[in-house]
């Protein structure tokens, strides 16, 4: 059988859904049989990341050890977590597990590196960027890094909050004004650095212009469970 994927989600439960999406269709299967066996944890009640990183709300760190340590318990060999801002908790995850832990931060900045991708933007919720998650990669690496100024950092998070509260149109043309402002300014690639806005942007034709951290943690996550 091939190596278990265990998956500490709810944060949203779009967004874990999107990511089991994304492995059955990264997955070289031909029937049930040959799909990656997956085990997915999705507690919603985990607290707001972005509010205890912003304003010291109640840190998420305790209910994501509790998922974590159950992904552990049935079997669970390589964890993956589809939430950026939840990776500024990261470490200490990743210190409290023997099992290999997949970073969607470090992933999505390798290729970014190693592809050569410039003038690229990121949008985030504003405790992933407040963190500093992507910039302390990419600067380094002198990757021309775009932040959403303080206006339109408010409108991405209006974008995100809208999805979550089942208003996908809405969410859809607020994110789509930030982006067409931040290309005026010759931003060429965007992260998308929170899991639910491949969701959010999955109505736009034009994909090449995105860089969805999610569907690269999945990929890194397939070639894992595939590998000896």
């Amino acid at each position: 059988m091939k190596k278990i994927i265990g998956i500490l989600g709810g944060m949203g439960p779009a967004a874990t859904v999107d990511v089991m999406d994304k492995i059955i269709k990264n997955t070289p299967a031909t029937c049930d049989q040959e799909h990656i066996p997956v085990i997915a944890v999705s507690f919603p009640d985990i607290p707001d990341r972005t509010a205890s990183i912003l304003s010291g709300g109640e840190s998420p760190l305790n209910k994501m050890l509790v998922a974590l340590k159950i992904l552990e318990s049935v079997g669970a060999e390589c964890i993956i977590m589809p939430c950026n801002t939840a990776h500024y908790w990261y470490k200490e995850l990743n210190e409290s597990t023997q099992v290999p832990f997949l970073s969607i931060i470090d992933i999505t900045c390798n290729k970014i590196v190693n592809e050569g991708i410039n003038n690229v933007a990121i949008l985030a919720t504003s405790g992933t960027i407040k963190a500093g998650l992507y910039q302390e990669r990419l600067e380094r690496e002198n990757i021309n890094l775009v932040i959403p100024d303080e206006i339109q950092q408010e409108i991405v998070m209006e974008s995100i909050f809208s999805y979550k509260g089942g208003d996908e149109e809405r969410a859809y043309r607020l994110m789509a004004t930030v982006i067409n402002q931040l290309e005026n300014i010759g931003v060429e690639k965007f992260i998308m650095g929170c899991t639910e806005i491949p969701l959010i942007l999955s109505r736009d034709k034009d994909q090449s212009r995105y860089i969805d951290a999610t569907e690269e943690l999945v990929k890194k996550a397939v070639r894992w469970s595939y590998s000896d």
